[in-house]
């Protein structure tokens, strides 16, 4: 009897040191297990301030990942058969000429959807060039409408139209001649951007008028034929245009359509420019 409980007393101490084992064991775990975790969380604390603190890092590390991302997206667009992703350019409308009609005085709209009409012109762009006519015909102090008789007359709206001579863009300047004016504006190139071919032309057109003494010499002298007995009819051309557009703002409508004389005058004034521009 004694010996029964003696080994009962032993399993109970050996099972209880093998409860006391197993808990000491899952103790020491858990301790490592936190121990782990909280080394791993100040490595990553530290890896964060690292990345924050040093701003090329970051710049590296944020770019990387976004080209990546990118890189991702456009396979995916292209597998789908989208062109247009990998060339996206969200900030292109700012480059765009353009303004809305509705944002022009009523005089200037009036102006403009003429134009647009006659020439078969989009009235947004139409409208940005008589916004800047105004603006640079303040300035110059010369009549806008005058501006964009010439406009009309010179290139028909046109922002890429080129004489055979080289005259260039919507004012048909000469570039080669006026290329000083363009340095302002990043150099040559940029006699096809409108708005500056519209104020280098102005300026140009405002020299005429200052050296030949009054508006319809000096258009004779922007065409080149101030030392010619006749200009080929281009300032009567020209004021005509603005006659009109005056009219317009006085809220008469002249007929929209360019009448088949107008347009053959414009294309004889544009062989024209063979002789006259030379001169300009």
């Amino acid at each position: 009897m004694t010996a029964r409980r003696k080994l009962f007393a032993l399993m109970e101490d050996v099972g209880s040191a093998s409860s006391v084992f197993v808990k000491d064991i899952a103790q020491g775990l858990l301790v490592v297990s936190h121990n782990t975790l909280a080394l791993v969380g100040l490595g990553v604390v530290a890896l964060l301030m690292t990345i924050t603190s040093q701003h090329d890092l970051r710049h590296r590390i944020e770019t990387q990942a976004l080209g990546w991302l990118n890189a991702r997206q456009e396979a995916r667009a292209e597998a789908d058969g989208d062109t247009l992703y990998a060339v996206n350019e969200p900030d292109a409308v700012a480059r765009a000429t353009a303004s809305n009609p509705k944002d022009l005085p009523r005089q200037q709209a009036a102006v403009a959807h003429w134009l647009a009409k006659r020439y078969k012109v989009a009235p947004e762009p139409i409208s940005r060039l008589v916004q800047e006519a105004w603006s640079v015909g303040q300035r110059a102090r010369v009549e806008p409408t005058l501006i964009l008789a010439i406009i009309a007359i010179e290139s028909s709206f046109n922002p890429f139209a080129q004489s055979p001579v080289g005259a260039q863009g919507l004012m048909q300047v000469l570039t080669r001649v006026h290329d000083d004016k363009y340095t302002a504006f990043g150099g040559n190139l940029a006699a096809f951007d409108p708005i500056t071919n519209l104020r280098v032309g102005v300026q140009v057109l405002k020299e005429c008028i200052q050296r030949a003494g009054g508006v319809e010499e000096g258009l004779r002298y922007y065409v080149g034929a101030a030392n010619l007995t006749e200009d080929g009819g281009y300032a009567g051309r020209v004021l005509a245009e603005q006659e009109q557009l005056k009219a317009v703002m006085q809220g008469q409508v002249p007929r929209a359509a360019p009448p088949r004389e107008l347009m053959a005058a414009n294309e004889q004034n544009a062989a024209g420019d063979q002789r006259l521009a030379l001169a300009r």
